[in-house]
Formats: C-alpha cells, sequence, structure tokens
C-alpha cells in the first residue's frame, strides 16, 4: 500500500524535471549561439580539440551546449552527452577531466561551484563541430 504513493511521488517528480526551460531561456541560447556562430560555416564533426585551446576559452551557451573560442573566425560547438544541470546559472563550470593529450569527445566534464569548488553533476562531451569563417 505504501508503494502506490511512493510511485506517485516519484512520477510528479519526474514530470517536473521533463518540462522544456522557459521560452526566455531558450532565446537566450539561441541568440547566444547565433553569437558565436554569425559569419562562420559548420564543418565536420572532429574527436578531440586541438592542443592549443584550453578551458578558459570556453563559453556557455545552456545547460546541454558549450563553445571552445579559439579565435575570431573559428569556435567549436559541443553538445554534450546528457544535460548538465546549473550550468547556464553562472555559479557553476564544467571541470574536464581528458583522458589523453586533450579534450576529446567521451571525456568527463564535473559541474563545479566556482564559489566552492564542490562538484554539483556530470555530464560527458560530444563531437566537436567547428563553425570557420569563410
Amino acid at each position: 500500500m505504501r508503494a502506490i504513493p511512493l510511485l506517485l511521488t516519484a512520477a510528479a517528480l519526474t514530470s517536473c524535471m521533463t518540462q522544456p526551460p522557459p521560452a526566455t531561456q531558450l532565446a537566450e541560447s539561441q541568440a547566444k549561439f547565433q553569437d558565436l556562430t554569425a559569419g562562420k560555416v559548420a564543418g565536420s564533426a572532429i574527436a578531440c580539440l586541438p592542443p592549443s585551446l584550453r578551458s578558459r576559452n570556453m563559453v556557455t551557451i545552456d545547460d546541454s551546449t558549450i563553445a571552445y573560442v579559439d579565435s575570431p573566425s573559428r569556435v567549436y560547438v559541443n553538445h554534450l552527452h546528457g544535460e548538465c544541470s546549473n550550468l547556464r546559472s553562472g555559479f557553476y563550470t564544467l571541470v574536464v577531466r581528458s583522458s589523453g593529450s586533450g579534450t576529446c569527445r567521451g571525456d568527463i566534464a564535473d559541474v563545479a561551484d566556482v564559489r566552492t569548488g564542490m562538484t554539483a553533476g556530470s555530464c560527458s562531451l560530444g563531437e566537436f563541430v567547428p563553425y570557420t569563417r569563410q
């Protein structure tokens, strides 16, 4: 008999977590993406970033998309596998645990609170799509 209330509570919480973000968040994310890729053309996805790029070049677009700015004429966009919650809030950043010489698809990224350094979740990196000015 206790299982029914627990199942109803779990269903209610799940439905809250799967709702889409508010339209203002979507518009902000789209605008940031457009700003970063304006005048650039998407190339073929690559598995690893060039070694010269560092995490200080990372820009958060939303909780599931980041970009690495190589130069004013090239940006690498990464759609994360899984959402890194709260990333877009500004109080969190990604700390990537690279598996080798550089940052690559499949590397684990921890969401860390910039104020305390505590981790608040993780996700993994997807492929990197270069956007280059022609």
